[in-house]
């Protein structure tokens, strides 16, 4: 089949979505050294939520809300309501086309007695929208496709002591691309896979001053699985399995006043797939240049054969640089949240990802209203490298509180 214009950027927006268009480095001497990690079912890799996305995509040790499970679901056995859902929906590449989006349910419920244990669920869709293609040949046949990726997952979180907590999640993953690409491949049908994460959450009150404090400490390897095989299981693509880290220290400006500093690391825990620049070298048609492409292609095949769990440990030393190149591929964020008696929020947070591995750079900001029953937050991002497909777009989660709604309906009786 014959991709439109349309389904060919799609496509590259997938491939790339961890990754910027070396076009934005043709002004830098490091366009050569552009070496991105690829992964398959890269919309795994996209923050769902409105909340951590306007910090600049922050969330593994902030005050535990419904959007936990994505970003550290062991916070859920610290959570202060007895349940919470929430619905997010965030467009992608909403100045080109108008139908592509991801939307995000979630949500837990605390189970047991004590309060130290919650259950938690979220479902994940990321449409492609309606994509036509044709066929070459006298007699063209055009053909509507609707291509998506989608997850769904179940976790389960407890107190260990009264400052720490672990989580685990178990999660389905589905991929339909539903077209013949070189990233693809050729495939009429979906390709699946397998995934957990594990996590911890550690969180105290220092006393500083007269004031009570809180500094929370939490980490979250996600995305722990089998491959995703396209193309009938010829071309496998090792899922975003993610390693992030993270630091929150809120106190009080003042009676209902609160402002939370945070800080988040990101490492994909990915092997780099072997480039042929950095194998062959010598001129073409020469022994030497045979010998080179022999071991280039034997570099291939290992990393296509290499298991998800070995990929994780070569992962941290399989960088062409060395450890120079290993230290680009994390990837940091800095956000702050003020919020006005738990009902009114400010947010603002800053993104870097090193122009070598992708170079997404970006500003958020955000700001979030809550009632009993119901919490609206929203972000805007907006790019500082103008490489990202959700520059200058406009995000919601709307979030409603089981404890909220159990007391409106006990009134109401």
């Amino acid at each position: 089949m014959k991709l439109t214009l349309k389904l060919r950027l799609i496509a590259m927006t997938l491939a790339l979505v961890a990754a910027a268009a070396p076009r934005a480095l043709a002004q830098d001497n490091i366009k050569d050294d552009f070496n991105p990690i690829q992964t398959g079912v890269t919309s795994l890799s996209i923050a769902p939520d409105a909340r951590g996305a306007s910090m600049g995509d922050i969330g593994a040790a902030t005050d535990p809300d419904a959007n936990s499970q994505y970003w550290n679901p062991s916070k859920y056995a610290f959570a202060y309501s007895q349940g919470a859902a929430s619905l997010s929906y965030t467009p992608w590449l909403r100045k080109l086309v108008n139908d592509i989006f991801l939307a995000n349910l979630a949500g837990y419920w605390k189970i047991g007695s004590g309060d130290n244990q919650a259950l938690s669920a979220s479902l994940r869709y990321f449409s492609l929208g309606e994509v036509t293609t044709n066929s070459p040949g006298e007699a063209t046949v055009a053909q509507t496709l609707n291509p998506y990726e989608m997850s769904i997952d179940l976790g389960y979180s407890r107190k260990l002591s009264e400052k720490f907590s672990m989580g685990v999640v178990f999660r389905y993953i589905y991929s339909d691309l539903g077209f013949s690409d070189s990233y693809a491949g050729d495939q009429n049908t979906g390709a699946s896979a397998f995934a957990a994460d594990i996590s911890g959450y550690y969180t105290t009150y220092p006393i500083i001053g007269r004031n009570e404090c809180q500094w929370s400490w939490g980490w979250n390897i996600s995305n722990i699985g089998s491959k995703v095989s396209y193309n009938n299981g010829e071309d496998p693509a090792f899922l975003p399995t993610n390693l992030r880290l993270g630091t929150t220290f809120a106190f009080p400006l003042a009676d209902y006043h609160t402002l939370a500093l945070s800080v988040d690391l990101n490492k994909l825990l990915v092997p780099t797939r072997p480039r042929e620049k950095d194998y062959v070298t010598a001129p073409e048609n020469t022994e030497e240049n045979l010998q080179q492409q022999r071991d280039y292609n034997e570099a291939l095949e290992k990393w296509e054969d290499m298991s998800s769990i070995t990929g994780i440990f070569k992962s941290f030393s399989d960088a062409p640089g060395g450890f120079s190149e290993e230290l680009k591929e994390i990837n940091w964020s800095l956000g702050a949240e003020y919020n006005y008696n738990q009902q009114f929020f400010l947010r603002a947070g800053y993104f870097y990802e090193n122009a070598m591995k992708g170079n997404r750079q970006y500003f958020t900001v955000g700001a979030g209203f809550s009632l009993n029953v119901v919490r609206l937050d929203a972000a805007y991002m907006l790019a500082t490298a103008q490489t990202s497909p959700l520059d200058q777009t406009l995000r919601f989660t709307l979030t409603f509180d089981m404890d909220g709604l159990r007391d409106l309906f006990g009134r109401r009786r």
